[in-house]
């Protein structure tokens, strides 16, 4: 199964980092978002990506390319025509295929999606996810209730903390006071899996966002299951939240680290 990543978007909330760079390449821990995210499905045997580029794509492209050589210590021998490079101890080496497709700089989720579809096999499932966000949701799970359910679409339902802090008034007093309380109501999460009858309810029109109409529909249709997930979900859309990741990993044990503490399962054939 592939897995597609939406690595288009501007972020224009996080300005501070994504006027040099895009949002996926945001550094947690040293490294680029979109790594640990990569990092998560990988986890489970799911190793084929696609990417959808837009703004500043080349820069995940350049990033890609020299992966080794940005990651690792080698040594670089101009004089040698041959075997130019010689890595040291690499410590981070991984088994993955990348595809790398240019969406458009303006193209919206659902068009993004659209045109990717010749990458697609025939009647293949293929996961489906935002390049900001990182959860310890286990994907066999998703998977398999996806399955379960027939549907066409499956996302990752979860309760974030709000932001701020939650007041209970009563006759001008408070009552009570909650500091950034979860949510009562369930939010698109990312994390999907889609099958391939997807492609009927989008297009390639660069307005049309799957979180709108498509998603829609196929709630009324009853094809949209929910896997609830109760653990750890966190998206980075501010430099507060960039700080925020940054600090839960440099504290060690980060939730999202699943590679080093969930146990892998029949689906990691590699």
């Amino acid at each position: 199964m592939k897995v597609v990543i939406l690595c288009g978007g501007k972020g224009t909330r996080l300005k501070e980092e994504t006027e040099y760079k895009p949002k996926p390449l945001v550094t947690v821990g040293g490294m680029p978002l979109v790594w640990h995210i990569m990092k998560i499905y990988s986890h489970y045997g799911f190793r084929d990506f696609i990417l959808c580029l837009g703004y500043k794509g080349d820069m995940i492209k350049d990033y890609f390319l020299h992966f080794e050589e940005l990651t690792n210590d080698f040594t670089l021998q101009l004089r040698n025509n041959t075997s130019r490079i010689i890595h040291h101890d690499n410590d981070i080496l991984e088994d993955w295929n990348i595809t790398f497709v240019n969406t458009g700089m303006e193209t919206q989720t659902g068009g993004r999606i659209a045109r990717i579809k010749h990458l697609v096999d025939q009647d293949e499932d293929f996961f489906l996810t935002y390049g900001d966000g990182v959860c310890d949701v286990r994907i066999p799970d998703v998977y398999d209730l996806h399955k379960k359910t027939g549907a066409i679409v499956t996302v990752t339902g979860v309760q974030p903390a709000t932001h701020y802090g939650i007041l209970d008034v009563q006759d001008g007093m408070a009552k009570s006071f909650k500091e950034k309380p979860h949510i009562e109501s369930i939010i698109n999460g990312g994390f999907k899996v889609c099958n391939r009858n997807v492609f009927d309810y989008i297009t390639e029109d660069k307005d049309c966002i799957f979180e709108q109409e498509p998603l829609q529909r196929l709630a009324r249709e009853g094809k949209l299951a929910v896997h609830k997930h109760t653990g750890f979900w966190y998206a980075m859309d501010t430099s507060k939240q960039h700080e925020e990741l940054n600090a839960i990993w440099n504290a060690g044990n980060p939730p999202w680290k699943v590679w080093d503490h969930q146990p892998r399962s029949f689906y990691d054939n590699g």
